[in-house]
């Protein structure tokens, strides 16, 4: 399988600053790739480089074969990345239908949205008896598959997910992203989730980042690291970067 999206020594932040350094990331056609670690260690930041929404110092970002470094926000998407933030995901005072509709709006043919709608219903059943009713009205767990939707009406490429069940009940966490991973299978889309719960991530994923401090501590098969006896240490920063050597051994 061959990379479709990749950072090279990317260093990123907001205005002065600084938040992830030298990161070199890699996520592979066919594969989910999670990227696990604590609140606040860089995770969202390394998303919103990748679609340009951060000051990039410097380090590259490549995407089939292309350096989109200093492209826009737009031009990204254009080539095929979708994007699923974290917050501002659906439009909440707009129809399930209506969000689905506006979401497709960069696409032209009409015949290939009803494609893309029928798919995401398919993949989704629960929408069909909501397309009239108000995104807002949706319980979390809702409005997260419907935020799903919405990236893939744009026929991404490839789907960077933001911290998908943040704010979520603790029973509805699996059910979501196990929808991400049928979702990945389903479609062959790869697929990017960025999560704070890292054992639930790591049961869905292929190949796994943990972050702290802006940096990657760890890097390589998502199901090594679920199992690792040293994953809480890891993820809690018991163990330090120059530790690992002795980790992965």
């Amino acid at each position: 399988m061959s990379v479709i999206l990749e950072t090279k020594e990317l260093n990123a932040g907001y205005g002065p600053i600084h938040v992830i350094y030298d990161l070199d990331f890699k996520a592979t056609r066919g594969e989910v790739t999670v990227v696990v670690g604590p609140n606040g260690v860089g995770k969202t930041t390394l998303m919103k480089s990748i679609m340009g929404l951060v000051t990039t110092y410097s380090g590259q970002v490549l995407f089939d074969g292309h350096d989109i470094t200093n492209m826009l926000p737009h031009e990204r998407t254009k080539l095929g990345i979708g994007y699923m933030p974290q917050v501002g995901n659906i439009f909440s005072h707009l129809s399930v239908e209506h969000n689905l509709t506006m979401a497709s709006f960069i696409m032209k043919d009409e015949g290939m949205i009803q494609d893309k709608m029928e798919m995401v219903l398919s993949l989704f059943p629960r929408l069909k008896g909501y397309m009239k009713r108000d995104a807002g009205t949706l319980s979390g767990g809702e409005r997260q598959m419907l935020a799903e939707s919405m990236v893939l009406m744009r026929d991404p490429k490839i789907m960077l997910v933001d911290e998908p069940t943040a704010g979520l009940m603790p029973k509805l966490v699996t059910d979501v992203l196990k929808k991400l991973e049928e979702m990945a299978e389903t479609t062959g889309l790869p697929v990017v989730v960025v999560e704070q719960r890292a054992r639930r991530a790591l049961e869905i994923g292929d190949t796994a980042y943990m972050m702290r401090g802006g940096r990657f501590t760890f890097e390589g098969n998502s199901k090594d690291l679920l199992n690792h006896p040293h994953l809480t240490d890891m993820y809690l920063g018991a163990i330090e970067v120059h530790d690992l050597k002795s980790v992965r051994e």
